[in-house]
């Protein structure tokens, strides 16, 4: 009894087809990716406000208790803490080992409450922590060998809350970011109160950080002797106007590394760059110095010079991993140019950075890593010129 040999073409043909239906699939893909980029980069605000501005209306009593700022548990950093605790003692493979100094530094976080369900979140809070602590590694470790660090926990108005565009959400959203402030204010008196009279101080943030702290140096610092105790203002990640900020700050802006009391401000972007969100929400409301911000210049102090736009290599960016917990120092890092428009440009967008890129090429959550090893030159340098002049 013969056997019959079973047919081999209608198998051939099946596997020539799936090298195409692998290619057809991958195609799709790519063209899905394409989409899906455009959406985002068109509409990418929209849909952010649409799943994080928050509902309903705002209540400073769901927000808890302000934190204790004589006591270690209302600060995220302050010295004290164990290497274990602090983040910002953090140093990437290939840096120098941290050798701190004396002067004190005062460094508001940015927003690290994502949710929905109020407008206020405690940065003191367990589900934060994580993002909290990756932060100040990436930023606050750039400042850190200065001196003694203080980071205050506060009930940061959610991330949501700087998205909201209709009437009744922007009130939510001012008394939100108030109740902020309220609580950066209460920190930084503890801060200075824990200073020596006449010792020299540093203040930076970042984004809602940064936003607090040009409010605290218009009502606290500009016209007091705290003044003149300010190495430097690092006003990271928020649109600082010339014209109508800068002239209620009290001090100027950088214009060379060889300078003290001097603001540094920057707001990262690669090309091409579409700061449109950016600009419609700082021509939103009137400058600190009483002037609308709409039509005027952000100011930029480019990190990698100090000051004006000459040419120079950055010595160092740091590359951070998705969750923030690790990074790594590239040398050199990536260009910058400050534009017309007051806006860091760096170049076409750089590999490596996976997460958190926002619509428009904003590098918003880099800024500081981004220019990591410029930022503690420019924090080490400016040290010594306020000592060499007190």
């Amino acid at each position: 009894m013969s056997q019959t040999t079973p047919p081999i073409r209608p198998q051939v043909e099946r596997s020539a087809r799936l090298p195409r239906l692998f290619l057809w699939l991958v195609a799709i893909a790519i063209v899905l990716v394409i989409i899906a980029g455009l959406v985002w980069r068109l509409a990418g605000d929209r849909l952010l406000a649409s799943v994080l501005v928050p509902q309903g209306p705002f209540s400073a009593s769901a927000a808890g208790p302000p934190p204790d700022f004589a006591q270690a548990v209302g600060w995220a950093l302050r010295p004290g803490k164990t290497l274990a605790d602090d983040p910002a003692a953090w140093r990437p493979p290939g840096a120098a080992p941290a050798v701190p100094g004396d002067v004190a530094v005062f460094f508001v976080p940015p927003t690290v409450a994502f949710g929905r369900d109020g407008w206020n979140h405690r940065s003191d809070a367990v589900d934060v922590a994580q993002r909290l602590a990756g932060f100040l590694r990436i930023q606050a470790s750039a400042l850190a060998d200065a001196g003694p660090l203080w980071a205050p926990h506060y009930r940061q108005a959610v991330l949501g809350s700087f998205l909201a565009s209709d009437p009744a959400e922007r009130a939510a959203a001012r008394a939100a970011q108030q109740l902020a402030y309220a609580d950066v204010k209460a920190g930084f008196a503890a801060f200075v109160a824990a200073q020596a009279p006449d010792a020299p101080i540093i203040l930076a943030g970042h984004s809602q950080g940064a936003l607090h702290l040009m409010r605290l140096l218009a009502e606290e610092v500009a016209g007091t002797p705290l003044a003149a105790r300010v190495v430097a203002a690092y006003l990271v990640g928020w649109p600082l106007s010339v014209s109508a900020d800068l002239p209620a700050l009290g001090l100027p802006a950088c214009t060379a590394r060889a300078q003290a009391g001097c603001i540094m401000a920057w707001q990262s972007f690669a090309e091409p760059a579409d700061p449109s969100a950016l600009i419609a929400a700082f021509a939103a409301e009137p400058g600190l110095a009483g002037q609308p911000r709409a039509g005027t210049a952000m100011l930029c102090v480019n990190p990698i010079t100090g000051g004006g736009d000459a040419a120079a290599a950055n010595p160092g960016s740091l590359v951070p991993s998705a969750n923030l917990a690790a990074a790594q120092l590239v040398t050199p890092g990536v260009p910058a140019r400050c534009d017309a428009r007051g806006l860091l440009l760096i170049g076409e967008a750089p590999s490596g950075y996976p997460a958190f890129v926002l619509p428009g090429n904003n590098f918003h959550v880099f800024d500081y890593a981004l220019f990591w090893q410029a930022v503690r030159a420019d924090v080490a340098a400016r040290t010594t010129v306020w000592k060499a002049a007190h």
